[in-house]
């Protein structure tokens, strides 16, 4: 089952840690959904879901502020008794004494949030959403072309590092080189680098390359949408490769379907050349413009006037 630890959540965050529980280093959270205790804080459990984030904002805070000591002593221990992963109070508002007594007493964790409750929910279901998708890496290099995320692959030896090195040259953008951690966020995929290998690339030759250092920050990107993936072979003089591009092809990745094309390398040809020209031909295919298909039709329409005045010069040679 894929989960995220609670101590990332509060890193990334930026959350400040008011009381750990005794299970806070192991506390894992299973979803993206998120509650505001209101009903709870009123009595009601019958729909309760402590296995979520719970999010005190200031309509909550300011409820619990008008109610008598006792009142809010009895609501809070009857809310931190069920096992909730941590409670979050947002617009850095200030800890009641009877929560922080009741969270050591329950063992609960309680953080706190600088920012309003909007935004604090839309942050936390943003980055655990992206936690919890489905993930897979593949061996290749992800770059960005002219707003295009292009997945490079081919066997080792190939070129590719060569080929994304040529393109940030040329002023593009490197997101990964050599693994690439794909993750499928609803119906796109999403491409990123490992940590520790991130915006280094490794050129044989030359050995290892920090591209943010000598390209600058301008060449890199941390992640990227994979929307095209060129695949690279050594040309091979007994294969047929596609002329035209009217046929289609596709690779699936983690259930999603991404246009692939296959480009033959072999020496002098410009490979990084061919990419750029791929990511503009693709972005018109976006737009709704197919080359191969308008000179097609093009041909088409020739033939058929070719036909045309075939046979009226017929007629007219039966009728003479």
């Amino acid at each position: 089952m894929i989960h995220v630890p609670l101590k990332s959540i509060v890193k990334e965050m930026n959350l400040e840690i008011i009381h750990a529980s005794s299970e806070y280093e192991e506390t894992m959270i299973h979803s993206s959904e998120i509650s505001r205790p209101g009903l709870q804080m009123a009595g009601y459990y019958e729909k309760f879901v402590p296995e979520r984030l719970q999010v005190i904002g200031s309509a909550e805070w300011h409820y619990y502020e008008q109610l008598h000591h006792t009142k809010r002593y009895e609501s809070i221990d009857k809310f931190l008794s069920y096992p909730i992963p941590a409670l979050i109070i947002s617009r850095n508002l200030p800890v009641f004494p009877e929560l922080l007594e009741l969270a050591k007493k329950h063992d609960r964790t309680i953080l706190r949030s600088k920012d309003d409750t909007s935004k604090l929910f839309n942050k936390l279901i943003s980055y655990i959403d992206i936690q919890l998708s489905p993930e897979t890496r593949v061996h290749g290099v992800l770059v960005e072309v002219y707003g295009v995320g292009i997945l490079i692959t081919g066997k080792s030896g190939v070129g590719k590092s060569e080929t994304a090195l040529d393109l940030v040259i040329r002023g593009h953008r490197l997101v990964s080189d050599d693994t690439v951690i794909i993750k499928r966020i609803e119906d796109m995929l999403q491409g990123r680098s490992p940590e520790i290998t991130k915006h280094f690339m490794e050129i044989r030759g030359l050995g290892i390359l920090d591209i943010e250092r000598l390209y600058g920050v301008g060449s890199v990107k941390n992640d990227e949408f994979i929307e095209l993936i060129v695949e690279l072979e050594l040309w091979d003089d007994n294969k047929e490769y596609d002329r035209i591009g009217l046929d289609e092809k596709y690779t699936e990745i983690l259930g999603i379907p991404i246009s692939t094309i296959t480009v033959p390398v072999r020496p002098g040809r410009n490979v990084a050349m061919i990419i750029e020209v791929a990511a503009r031909n693709f972005r018109q295919k976006v737009l709704g413009y197919n080359a191969a298909k308008e000179l097609n039709e093009r041909i088409k329409r020739q033939i058929k006037l070719n036909q045309r005045l075939k046979e009226k010069k017929n007629g007219r040679t039966l009728s003479d």
